[in-house]
């Protein structure tokens, strides 16, 4: 793997967009503080891709009953909506 990409502080700041944009594609960046390397930004594994709508289709079961009156009327009351 190859090494790390570094920036010093002030180039971190002022290209933090890009540093983010370069992590977001699976690189790690080193910041480093008078050339004392003192922070790494690494990607974050995320568990479920959800990005888009619909991500869950297919992995949902409602009941049928799910947005009756009498459902509701249960959900309400739970609340303290309604006595």
């Amino acid at each position: 793997m190859s090494e790390a990409a570094a920036f010093n502080i002030h180039d971190a700041k002022t290209n933090l967009s890009r540093i983010i944009d370069r992590v977001e594609h699976g690189e790690e960046i080193v910041i480093s503080r008078a050339g004392t390397p003192v922070a790494k930004v690494v990607p974050l594994n995320r568990r479920i891709n959800r990005a888009g709508r619909g991500s869950l289709a297919g992995r949902l079961a409602m009941a049928e009953d799910w947005d009756s009156s009498d459902v509701n009327d249960a959900i309400a009351r739970d609340f303290g909506l309604t006595s």
